[in-house]
């Protein structure tokens, strides 16, 4: 009797998302653009061709090989189209990460995270942001984001020809690209809403049926996403740098995505558990997620450490360009924060959570994930940013905006997808055993 008395007093929970909160975020947009338009003028001004010059001396040969652009000099508006695909690719990730998350929980047929689905389930609805900012960046600004756009650059006739891009045109051409593009998010937002149609009738009905559909269909996505997490990496992040390539570098997207997804679950779930909503959600769930958090920063760091060590000392110079920029190129701006890279995505979480309380503490919890989710931004900044504005990259009212409006922006849209449901799915054919997860 104890236990269904607890279910009836705990299953129903239903989220507001408060016109508070929504004047705080709109506060945070109207901030993040400020931030963007003083950035903007700044940079407008001059900022940044002096240390443009001055590191193109310091960087010597390195810089000139990887991005000669030829005809295409350098203009301030690259950083505001950099950095809208450095974010758009950051939050693309996390998003997406939701549906991976409840994929696979489906197939493994999981009952532990059936108490807290709806808030991986909620993630994919911002999906649409990114697709529209990236196939419109793609469309009107490819060439500011890829040398392999630039005008000349495959046909043997022009002056800037490059043979080993030219070799790559097979996958690398602007029409088949923007398919591409188009593909992995129609695929990855339809198979999102099939899913979450699917657990919003198994509220409303109960059942196995549903429940077997979306095993079925998030079977489906992660054929797909295995397929797609890779070559969506490529495209995104990987052709920026466009003669050098890592047969790890799927893998090592997929992981940094993944990590930030998992940290922005827990994050939100220990925010709503402040807020006083889940309260079916335990010390073991929160354990749970903890060592997730904790074991998937270890995998990303593993393969980050092996594809860097395989390049640092096979010392092939078309392999170690990309490593040489990062740490000695453009003046060494991007050396500081390749460094803090490593120390907020591995050292941080690994020395926070590696006790079985601090995986229990949210207040433990919650400094971890923040950790992950600073860490990996700069992942992707380190990534992105050398290969699309070279030396004129730099960390100012630009980047701040952008992450501010961006993460209000994702915000909103996790907060407005929660109130459609009820926060627990009643009707879960896991949900008993949620309910009691204990580890002990």
């Amino acid at each position: 009797m104890g236990a269904h008395h607890h279910e009836v007093v705990s299953v129903e929970e239903q989220f507001e998302f408060t016109a508070e909160s929504k004047r705080n975020l709109l506060i945070g947009m109207g901030a993040g653009i400020a931030l963007v338009l003083i950035g903007s003028y700044l940079l407008s001004q001059g900022g940044g061709h002096d240390a443009h010059e001055a590191a193109h001396a310091a960087a010597g040969h390195a810089a000139e090989h990887a991005h000669d652009h030829g005809a295409h000099g350098y203009h301030w508006t690259q950083r505001i189209i950099a950095n809208l695909w450095l974010n758009s690719v950051y939050f693309a990730g996390i998003s997406v990460i939701g549906m991976f998350f409840i994929s696979y929980n489906y197939l493994a047929q999981a009952g532990w995270s059936a108490a807290f689905k709806r808030i991986p389930e909620a993630m994919p609805a911002f999906l649409p942001v990114p697709a529209i900012i990236m196939i419109v960046l793609a469309v009107f600004f490819g060439d500011k984001i890829y040398h392999w756009m630039h005008e000349g650059i495959m046909d043997p006739a022009s002056e800037h020809y490059d043979a080993i891009i030219a070799g790559k045109k097979g996958f690398l051409n602007k029409p088949f690209y923007l398919i591409r593009l188009v593909l992995y998010f129609g695929l990855w937002y339809t198979l999102w809403r099939v899913i979450r149609t699917l657990s919003l009738q198994e509220d409303e009905i109960g059942g196995l049926d549903n429940y077997e559909k979306s095993i079925k269909y998030g079977v489906v996505f992660l054929v797909v996403f295995a397929v797609t997490s890779s070559t969506s990496a490529w495209d995104f992040v990987m052709s920026i740098d466009t003669h050098w390539f890592s047969t790890m570098f799927g893998w090592y997207t997929l992981a940094s995505w993944h990590v930030a997804g998992l940290a922005t679950m827990t994050l939100t779930i220990v925010t709503l558990k402040d807020k006083g909503y889940l309260k079916v959600v335990n010390e073991s769930h929160l354990h749970d997620l903890g060592k997730f958090c904790f074991a998937f920063s270890i995998f990303w760091t593993y393969v980050w450490f092996a594809q860097f060590l395989l390049i640092y000392y096979a010392n092939l110079p078309e392999e170690a360009i990309y490593y040489r920029e990062r740490f000695s190129g453009y003046g060494g701006i991007y050396k500081a924060p390749f460094f803090i890279n490593v120390l907020l995505n591995f050292v941080t979480p690994f020395l926070v959570l590696m006790t079985r309380d601090a995986k229990r503490t949210p207040v433990i919890l919650k400094i971890a994930c923040w950790s992950i989710l600073v860490g990996h931004y700069f992942d992707f900044y380190t990534n992105i940013m050398p290969g699309t504005v070279g030396a004129n990259g730099g960390f100012g009212a630009v980047e701040f905006g952008f992450v501010l409006l961006f993460a209000c922006a994702f915000i909103w849209s996790v907060s407005t997808q929660l109130t459609k449901a009820n926060l627990i799915p009643r009707n879960h054919p896991m949900l008993e055993e949620s309910l009691h997860h204990d580890i002990a």
